[in-house]
């Protein structure tokens, strides 16, 4: 089991582990390293955004949808309010305009994909640095927060 949503550091990882699965998945997270392939504007753009820098667009068409708050996602979610159907919002959330986001760096060209993990993020490491960091640190939780609660077989036998 994999758990999925909100995930961007060893505290997420851990209580995830506690929670039963096996590991974390992580988008909005590995949007802001080294090797993502979108623009270095937009990676910094996520590093700056709190997690209040969101909305939920499609709501009204009951396919929710969390994105980064623009001036294009404002507009949507306004049009929805007024009653809008897809057809009048289609070219504000068009696919290819979101992907001219991640390719020219401006957040306002389109709808583009954030999550509300984003207020956890504080830099852009390599792929490898940002795993090597969680892990380490998920270790050093598990051990001072949660390894005293282990009995030990030897603790047990002495008792």
């Amino acid at each position: 089991m994999i758990a999925s949503g909100g995930f961007a550091d060893a505290r997420g990882l851990v209580a995830a582990l506690a929670l039963g699965a096996d590991g974390i998945n992580m988008g909005t997270r590995f949007m802001a390293t080294k090797e993502s392939p979108i623009h270095q504007l937009i990676k910094e753009k996520i590093v700056a955004n709190d997690e209040r820098e969101t909305e939920l667009i499609f709501r009204t068409m009951r396919n929710t949808s969390r994105v980064a708050k623009n001036e294009i996602s404002t507009k949507v979610v306004a049009m929805e309010k007024e009653g809008a159907k897809f057809e009048d919002i289609r070219e504000l959330v068009a696919g290819a305009r979101g992907k001219m986001v991640y390719v020219s760096g401006n957040s306002d060209e389109g709808i583009w994909s954030a999550g509300q993990v984003q207020g956890l993020i504080q830099d852009i490491p390599s792929c490898a640095e940002l795993v090597s960091r969680i892990v380490r640190e998920a270790e050093a939780i598990i051990r001072s927060r949660l390894e005293g609660m282990i009995v030990h077989p030897n603790a047990q036998a002495a008792e």
